[in-house]
């Protein structure tokens, strides 16, 4: 989900060490009881949020109570997101610590495929009915590159700016803000800056802190929205070629919105914004608090103000605005969102990959998948359960955050795409903190694309 909030790059060494740890911690691997499926999931960094907990709890109890004799094995990964990528990596290599049912982000999920980490699925879905309500987009995220699925999407996401009303309202902007060019973004929070004194104005996550959040929540919403004037072709991939596209003009103008927030002082300190937990600050104590006028981020917020979260905020329907990111100059479709998600995937090594199978049945009934889009503030990727009025009417914002899927986008996310990811983010970083230009932050973007990608590149 993120991509969800709050990803580190850490040193491989210091990342290699965690892992060593969180092995030792999962026991003899998957393999050593035949009547046991273990379960591997993110857990969130902050220890309030327990919404994954909370569900795969439920789902265990109803595993365990349709399949007596068998038991279900919860291994939580309590890390930043990259951290977790790397941890589950480690685990994934060996039978012996490879978990039965693993929780893969869809960005990262072809880069492990093309590992031979994960088992493809084709076989088990050809014989459950219900994978003919999961919509193409979602099944495409979980596609290798063979053609194969290798893992069950769980929901999906989309993003857009949250602003707080109260804010505007002190600075004289309306309560139905809907603005049509980055410009009058920027000009929404030139005007906070001015009459609100204390708020920050505008939140765009950057540089290799933040990681997926500063690509996606961040550049990919200014990119995608820039418009090539080539039939909506992907601004980062070229699929007639095959090859990934260096820095051009959207790609600068990207980076000189993202300079502005920075150099004209609109966003966070650049101490704070490179602070790798920020992300959690934004939700739990900015926007609740009346703290940041406009966050450019996605539709899960609200899955940490919900009752039991530990911020609970069941005002923030009526405090907060919702509009959608509009492309640069406000050309079609003139709105832009990304969307990404997370599946569920059995892993290669995988002791028990039959019964890992039936897991995701089971947390893939219709009730339990929209009980989990609900209580996840995530995107329906089922059909029967987008239909249904008990999803739509469940949740503030839910209608606003599905009807975006219209005008979506998602990464070209090829086995290079991670370290696509990370040079967009050091190009980010560059200009936020004023150390490089944008045209130095774009010929070091080429450089970093061209080692990524083996050199596979093109320019338009």
């Amino acid at each position: 989900m993120p991509v969800r909030p709050t990803v580190r790059f850490t040193a491989l060494f210091t990342l290699t060490a965690l892992a060593s740890a969180s092995l030792a911690a999962c026991g003899s691997g998957s393999g050593s009881d035949p009547d046991t499926v273990k379960v591997s999931f993110k857990q969130s960094t902050d220890n309030s949020i327990k919404v994954m907990d909370t569900y795969l709890g439920d789902i265990k109890k109803q595993f365990e109570k349709a399949n007596p004799g068998k038991k279900v094995e919860l291994v939580p990964i309590k890390a930043p997101d990259s951290e977790y990528y790397t941890k589950l990596q480690q685990m994934l290599r060996s039978p012996k610590t490879a978990p039965d049912l693993v929780y893969e982000d869809t960005f990262l999920i072809n880069s492990d495929i093309t590992s031979g980490y994960l088992k493809p699925l084709d076989d088990y879905l050809a014989d459950w009915k219900d994978w003919d309500q999961f919509i193409d987009t979602a099944k495409a995220a979980a596609k290798g590159e063979d053609g194969k699925t290798y893992g069950v999407p769980d929901g999906t996401d989309t993003r857009g700016l949250w602003f707080s009303k109260d804010v505007f309202a002190k600075a004289g902007l309306p309560a139905d803000w809907q603005p049509k060019t980055w410009d009058e973004v920027l000009d929404a929070a030139r005007a906070i800056k001015e009459k609100v004194p204390g708020v920050t104005p505008l939140n765009v996550y950057t540089g290799k802190p933040a990681g997926e959040a500063a690509t996606m929540q961040g550049f990919e919403m200014l990119l995608y929205g820039t418009g090539t004037g080539d039939g909506g072709s992907d601004p980062l991939y070229d699929k007639g070629s095959k090859k990934w596209i260096t820095a051009g003009q959207g790609f600068e103008d990207s980076l000189s919105f993202v300079e502005t927030v920075y150099k004209e002082k609109l966003g966070p300190e650049v101490s704070d914004a490179l602070d790798p937990n920020f992300g959690t600050k934004v939700r739990g104590e900015l926007l609740p608090q009346g703290r940041l006028g406009i966050a450019l981020d996605g539709s899960w917020l609200p899955q940490d103000w919900l009752e039991g979260s530990g911020h609970e905020w069941p005002e923030w329907s009526k405090e907060l605005g919702l509009a959608a990111m509009p492309t640069q100059h406000g050309q079609a479709p003139g709105r832009v969102s990304m969307s990404g998600g997370w599946t569920w995937a059995v892993p290669d090594k995988a002791g028990n990959p039959d019964l890992a199978f039936e897991f995701i049945k089971t947390m893939q009934t219709k009730a339990n998948a929209q009980k989990w889009y609900i209580a996840n503030s995530g995107i329906s990727v089922r059909e029967d359960v987008a239909n249904d009025p008990a999803y739509v009417d469940a949740q503030p914002g839910i209608k606003f955050f599905t009807d975006l899927v219209a005008d979506t986008h998602y990464r070209p996310a090829y086995p290079a795409y991670p370290k696509v990811s990370v040079a967009i983010q050091e190009a980010m970083e560059g200009v936020t903190t004023g150390d490089r230009s944008v045209e130095e932050a774009a010929r070091g973007y080429d450089e970093a694309l061209k080692e990524a990608t083996d050199n596979e590149v093109v320019s338009k």
